[in-house]
């Protein structure tokens, strides 16, 4: 079986140290090889070689969580600027209410 790779915003990043997840938000700062993405609170995110983000917008990440609760990215891409950020929150909330129909835990 596939492990899933779900939603999450800031406020569930602690249920998943140490896992794999998804979080689409804005890119608030760049520093280095770290950025803080704004996904219904700040997360910070230490980037691979290949991340080529923009402050202002949006982003899908795939990282592993940290003990820290800081995102280890494994891959992302720019969503530009027109993302709803209102509707990736509420996607989030719908598959952690129904997590049978998301995720294979």
């Amino acid at each position: 079986m596939e492990t899933s790779t779900p939603r999450v915003t800031c406020a569930y990043l602690n249920s998943y140290v140490g896992r794999n997840v998804m979080v689409v938000g804005k890119v608030a700062q760049i520093r280095g090889e770290d950025a803080i993405i704004d996904a219904d609170g700040n997360i910070s995110c230490k980037l691979n070689r290949d991340a080529h983000l923009v402050p202002g917008n949006g982003v899908q990440v795939i990282g592993k969580v940290n003990p820290d609760l800081s995102v280890k990215v494994l891959s992302s891409l720019d969503l530009g600027t027109g993302v709803d950020y209102n509707l990736a929150n509420t996607v989030v909330e719908i598959t952690h209410q129904h997590k049978n129909l998301f995720t294979n835990e």
